[in-house]
């Protein structure tokens, strides 16, 4: 049956393939058996939507208030590479201070996923000059009277 498949779809396998194909064909065809002898009724509709939560739950959708808090005194890393591994809360004050600006930062992650989107095949397409031209706006943009009254 997998020689007559393969020749319908255009595909060539070697016997020492097929014979390791045998395995998880039967199981998917065994599956497929057992779950064509469940009686459903033509009642029933299908299922189109997947929904996770618990039958009843209700999300708590009461106004609350929202406070982001920044640690006060974060210092640059003696390795620049350890950025890489800060968080949005520890870049912020670094960026606010003038301590690093937005287009070293964005440097150094375009550093490394040159580095390593080979290996990890992370990237579609690196835009370098996109990111380099919105961090040198971002950087431009923080205020100089903001930088010197602390805020943003």
């Amino acid at each position: 049956m997998v020689q007559d498949a393969q020749q319908l779809i255009g595909l060539e396998f070697s016997d020492a393939k097929i014979d390791l194909m045998l395995p998880g064909l039967k199981n998917q065809r065994q599956d497929f058996e057992a779950i064509h002898k469940f009686p459903i009724s033509n009642s029933v509709p299908p299922a189109l939507l997947f929904n996770p939560l618990p039958v009843g739950f209700q999300f708590d959708r009461s106004p609350s208030k929202f406070k982001l808090t920044f640690p006060r005194k974060v210092a640059l890393p003696g390795n620049p590479e350890d950025l890489a591994f800060y968080s949005i809360r520890e870049l912020a004050p670094l960026i606010k201070s003038r301590k690093i600006t937005s287009e070293k930062l964005t440097r150094l992650y375009l550093d490394r996923l040159k580095k390593y989107a080979p290996r990890l095949e992370c990237i579609v397409t690196l835009m370098e000059d996109r990111a380099l031209e919105q961090a040198r706006r971002a950087d431009a943009s923080v205020p100089a009277y903001a930088r010197r009254r602390g805020r943003w």
